[in-house]
């Protein structure tokens, strides 16, 4: 893995984005989403892993995310795309539509390419991580999040959509527990 996509600092915040290989829309339907959010509460529960906000799309997941100081982001999140490339690849398999059998092929393709890969390659290289570094960059990062699938045209309200933070923010359902950033308020002399 490129050095440029490594969470350094332990004790920082990151914003992530993964995505799958090619742009392909694998996560469509819920049942793959589900994949990720049940990985995500695995990295929650067992890896000590901290989430602010997210949103999980048809074909990338945005984060934001802190390590508790034993692992790094970037260690559990191999680990989170190295689990969930398999549990998707094994759901693909299971569906012989032409659509889904196309994606494979195409996972099992990129796979053959690089000798790490066993069999399927879902998920890009990488993480893009950046560092919360000052809370405008942080409320830019939380707003690009929630707004994500508003600008996909899939809800007309970022809070409208089942994979979002936004839900946690305007306190209804979510799927996945976050800590919740709260804006520092700073008087204007």
């Amino acid at each position: 893995m490129s050095e440029k996509y490594k969470t350094t600092d332990k004790d920082k915040a990151y914003f992530v984005t993964f995505t799958i290989v090619e742009w392909l829309n694998v996560m469509q339907e819920d049942n793959y989403k589900m994949i990720i959010v049940n990985s995500i509460k695995h990295c929650q529960e067992n890896r000590g892993i901290t989430l602010f906000a997210y949103c999980i799309m048809s074909n990338h997941v945005h984060l934001i995310i802190q390590s508790n100081g034993k692992e790094s982001v970037s260690d559990v999140l191999r680990d989170l795309k190295k689990h969930t490339s398999k549990e998707i690849s094994k759901r693909l398999e299971t569906d012989d539509s032409q659509a889904t059998q196309k994606m494979l092929a195409i996972f099992k393709n990129e796979g053959t390419r690089l000798k790490r890969i066993k069999k399927c390659k879902v998920w890009q290289d990488g993480n893009r991580p950046m560092a919360l570094y000052s809370n405008k960059f942080i409320w830019q990062k939380l707003d690009y999040i929630h707004y994500n699938a508003v600008k996909a045209g899939i809800v007309q309200n970022p809070e409208e959509y089942m994979y979002s933070s936004a839900r946690n923010y305007a306190e209804l359902s979510s799927v996945l527990e976050i800590v919740m950033l709260t804006r520092e308020w700073k008087t204007v002399k």
